[in-house]
């Protein structure tokens, strides 16, 4: 691999390994911006925008690159390193690190007062939660991440999952009804899951131990449980035995506040009829 330019400095994030090693390639190729944006069929401008770290690369791009330079995905791959670190930056505080115990848990209980939970939203309902106040870039990854995240239903062997809603997170119309209609059926069929247990807590039963907000409970095979909660504008990771402990008996009040599943299955069923 040729060396980087000595003035380019030291690379602090995935795009500026991505300009400096497209300049280390041109100049070690002998080529100037002009002659590499005629080869690969892009502008002069173009190629010294990413160079130096003013435009961000396209997939189709990195790949170009890799087959002229004969890199061997040396650029796709730093192109999807940039993405993730992408999506990484938009995510609020706290959640980065949720996302990745949240993968290695075999246990979940959560508790949703507003909206349907993450891991359980078709991505319309998933757009239309997370559109305010942002660009249609940061949508998108913010989507794609949330997406990525329900993988882990599909695994060979998925975690345990507990979930109780509030009345009215399932309820709220997000978007349209078509986009409701859709997000009840998808509940629906995860709540025919043998390993997914959905609850409602009724809004008829009026004040109960879940007024105070979501939260998360994590548990681990090797490791204690841990518990996330979520704000405005981040979340917190708590793994202080005794907090999380409390968490586990709010959990259970809130639980013991709900319809059974097969009586919130057959709300769900009427909510989906009244849209």
């Amino acid at each position: 691999m040729p060396r980087r330019p000595r003035e380019l400095g030291t690379p602090q994030s995935p795009a500026d390994y991505f300009g400096a090693e497209l300049r280390a390639y041109r100049e070690a190729a002998g080529l100037s911006r002009p002659q590499l944006a005629d080869q690969l069929g892009y502008t002069a401008q173009w190629i010294g925008q990413i160079e130096q770290r003013k435009s961000t690369p396209s997939e189709e791009f990195a790949k170009d690159c890799d087959t002229f330079f004969t890199t061997n995905g040396t650029f796709h791959r730093l192109w999807e390193w940039l993405k993730v670190a992408g999506q990484l930056q938009i995510l609020p505080p706290g959640f980065p690190d949720f996302v990745e115990r949240e993968a290695e848990a075999v246990v979940m209980y959560m508790f949703e007062a507003m909206a349907v939970t993450g891991l359980f939203q078709t991505r319309e309902y998933a757009y239309e939660v997370l559109k305010a106040g942002r660009t249609a870039e940061e949508i998108e990854q913010l989507v794609a991440t949330r997406l990525s995240r329900q993988q882990i239903l599909e695994a060979e062997d998925p975690p345990r999952v507990v979930v109780v809603f509030d009345e009215g997170a399932v309820r709220r119309l997000v978007g349209s009804t078509e986009i409701m209609r859709d997000q009840i059926d998808h509940l629906i069929k995860l709540a025919a899951r043998p390993t997914i247990t959905m609850q409602i807590v009724p809004s008829s039963r009026g004040a109960y131990a879940g007024l105070m907000g979501t939260f998360t409970l994590l548990g681990f095979p090797d490791e204690r449980d841990i518990a996330y909660v979520e704000g405005h504008v981040g979340g917190q990771l708590i793994d202080r035995s005794d907090t999380v402990r409390e968490f586990g008996l709010r959990f259970d009040l809130i639980r013991g506040a709900a319809m059974s599943a097969d009586e919130s299955l057959e709300l769900l069923y009427a909510i989906m009829e009244s849209l």
